[in-house]
């Protein structure tokens, strides 16, 4: 199910009012909103048309204003060439895809971000489950890896506990 999208309203002298809200808001709070995953469609107050398109791209340009991370230069200069609508539509077709490829890897790694910190919020756990893969239940009467494994430590255990005899050494000239 699609969410209400939060019209603003921009008056000829520029001002943004966020509908909802119920208040005057600029382009800071437009990027907020959405960052949040709120869907935003903004309107000429007085004609009504759609100036969402117009609004969002103020907005990138206001964030490379800020800092020199925005689009490349390249791509800018090509946005700009393709002016036929085809070409157009082929650009825009090609960064959605490249945005929600990122997107998809971007949020596998919060995925797998996420496993490894509930992981080592409970380290406990994560060792029961290791012993639990790493020592599969044996044969009747046969030991274990673990028990083999504490068997060789006592083994050495009990050999370095021995005293050792002094090799005789060699004299010094």
């Amino acid at each position: 199910m699609k969410t209400q999208a939060t019209v603003i309203k921009k008056y000829g002298n520029r001002r943004l009012y966020d509908t909802a809200a119920k208040q005057y808001v600029n382009l800071d709070d437009i990027a907020a909103l959405i960052r949040q995953g709120a869907e935003v469609k903004v309107v000429d107050a007085t004609t009504g048309e759609d100036l969402t398109r117009v609004t969002l791209t103020q907005i990138i340009s206001e964030d490379a204003k800020d800092r020199p991370t925005g689009l490349p230069l390249e791509l800018l200069r090509q946005l700009i060439v393709a002016s036929d609508h085809a070409r157009q539509e082929f650009i825009m077709w090609y960064l959605k895809s490249a945005f929600d490829t990122y997107q998809t890897v971007k949020d596998a790694v919060e995925h797998r971000l996420a496993n490894m910190q509930s992981t080592l919020m409970s380290p406990a756990e994560a060792v029961k489950r290791f012993m639990a893969t790493a020592a599969p239940p044996s044969a009747a009467g046969s030991p274990t890896e673990l028990e083999a494994l504490r068997e060789k430590v006592a083994n050495l255990e009990a050999r370095l506990k021995k005293p050792r005899a002094k090799k005789p050494g060699r004299k010094k000239k």
